[in-house]
């Protein structure tokens, strides 16, 4: 937290400095992202990754989108536009946030951009199958992701009863989980383990972390046994 001066702001345990939320699925030689905020960039050179083949927004708010811009690296690196899967509302304000790139004038060098519309149902990308989860972040209704074992699910203080058979049988669940306090958009660690107890996921992380949680390591030793705090550059194997 900028100016911060608290315990976990000032460690030097590196899994308290946290980016972003945002998740890379590599299945086979694809690479999904999910979110790119303004962390993008980073993320992505911290990671080494040299190629995208699609994009899943969650979201419209800007720490989930912020890095569009950026997404122009691999536009020269691939030398094709890469495609966006996100719900219209969404597209919308990529579109009005990021006018440049979408204009008819616009000059050479700026992101190249495809989008598709998507809703709660499953569809195919790039080969994949992708299960859309339908979440409520406070008011506004947004998305989560299955793909095959795995699912991720940030920015949201309620999940939809009817959305839970999405998530059954999920061996790998990230969940948003902000403080210990309640808040109005985000579930608090208690809500978030009352929904991993409810899908019974053979491992879960929490994300979206907040600094006022405490310091990762202490919070770790707290949680239960298949629980643990997500951080950065944590990889999953899940074959």
């Amino acid at each position: 937290m900028i100016a911060c001066r608290c315990k976990v702001c000032t460690s030097g345990n590196p899994k308290d400095k946290r980016l972003r939320p945002s998740v890379l699925i590599q299945v086979g030689d694809k690479n999904i992202v999910i979110d790119i905020g303004p962390d993008f960039r980073m993320q992505m050179l911290n990671n080494d990754i040299r190629h995208v083949d699609g994009i899943l927004m969650t979201h419209s708010h800007r720490d989930h989108t912020a890095g569009l811009d950026d997404l122009r690296a691999f536009n020269w690196l691939n030398k094709k536009a890469v495609r966006i899967y996100a719900e219209q509302p969404v597209i919308e304000v990529l579109k009005h946030d990021f006018w440049y790139a979408f204009t008819e004038t616009k000059y050479e060098g700026l992101p190249e951009i495809e989008f598709q519309a998507i809703d709660d149902k499953p569809f195919t990308m790039e080969g994949v199958e992708i299960v859309p989860v339908r979440l409520m972040h406070h008011r506004l209704p947004v998305l989560g992701y299955r793909v095959g074992d795995f699912s991720y699910l940030t920015d949201t203080n309620f999940v939809p009863h009817d959305e839970y058979a999405k998530l059954k049988g999920t061996k790998v669940l990230i969940v948003d989980g902000l403080r210990f306090e309640e808040h109005i958009s985000h579930f608090n660690i208690k809500q978030a383990l009352e929904l991993i107890e409810e899908i019974r996921p053979e491992k879960a992380y929490i994300t979206h972390i907040s600094h006022q949680l405490g310091l990762h390591d202490e919070i770790n030793a707290k949680l239960p046994a298949n629980v643990e705090l997500a951080y950065d550059g944590l990889v999953l194997d899940l074959n």
